[in-house]
């Protein structure tokens, strides 16, 4: 192969947002991207713009993410999403993050660095809302993980790992001397976190028709 066309089609990376795939099998099994794990000390975030992972904000308190996390590519949390928490809530006036569906994922791995795609199963999620914005957390398990790869749903997950994480969600954005209201509003089953997938995919279409 010609050495100027090898160094040419190695120039650009995909965007974890628009750019990944994620996957025929969807919202069953997904490709996801993760920007933090367990040992992170600081939290990273995807820049819209670039797609490489940019420093947020240190971590004020000793609290850590208890799992993989990341989100799920080509996925938005917009209007439809928005509407299903009112709809299960009964609240008014919630309007979706405007980011990628968050998602957790739970594995027996020891996996040291994010800015990784794997595979997942959705087995669940939180119904959490900040302020007055939509913002679900989607859990899964890594697929095929020796020791979560059989379960199918949330409640199948040890107590502990749901509190957790739950505890996590629910005080990582507070600062010293502030307090965000953040809340969980419900835990969902499989086939509700399918349901919240599909319509954060049906958000993302609306605001990206081109991509």
């Amino acid at each position: 192969m010609n050495k100027k066309k090898a160094t040419d089609c190695c120039r650009f990376r995909s965007h974890p947002w628009h750019g990944i795939d994620i996957g025929i099998q969807a919202p069953e099994i997904i490709m996801t991207y993760v920007e933090m794990v367990p040992t992170d000390t600081v939290k990273y975030e995807m820049d819209k713009i670039s797609g490489y992972l940019r420093l947020d904000r240190p971590q004020r308190y000793s609290n850590v993410v208890p799992a993989l996390y990341g989100f799920i590519p080509r996925t938005l949390t917009g209007t439809a999403v928005a509407e299903r928490t009112m709809e299960k809530t009964g609240l008014t006036g919630i309007k979706g993050d405007g980011d990628a569906m968050d998602i957790c994922i739970l594995t027996e791995k020891d996996i040291t660095h994010g800015d990784i795609l794997v595979l997942a199963r959705p087995i669940g999620g939180f119904r959490m809302i900040d302020g007055n914005e939509a913002d679900d957390k989607i859990i899964a398990v890594l697929y095929n993980d020796a020791v979560y790869g059989e379960y199918s749903d949330i409640m199948d997950c040890p107590q502990i790992a749901i509190e957790r994480l739950r505890h996590y969600f629910l005080t990582y954005k507070d600062l010293p001397g502030e307090k965000r209201r953040v809340t969980i509003a419900d835990i969902y089953d499989t086939r509700e976190a399918q349901e919240v997938i599909r319509r954060s995919i049906a958000d993302y279409t609306r605001a990206f028709p081109d991509m």
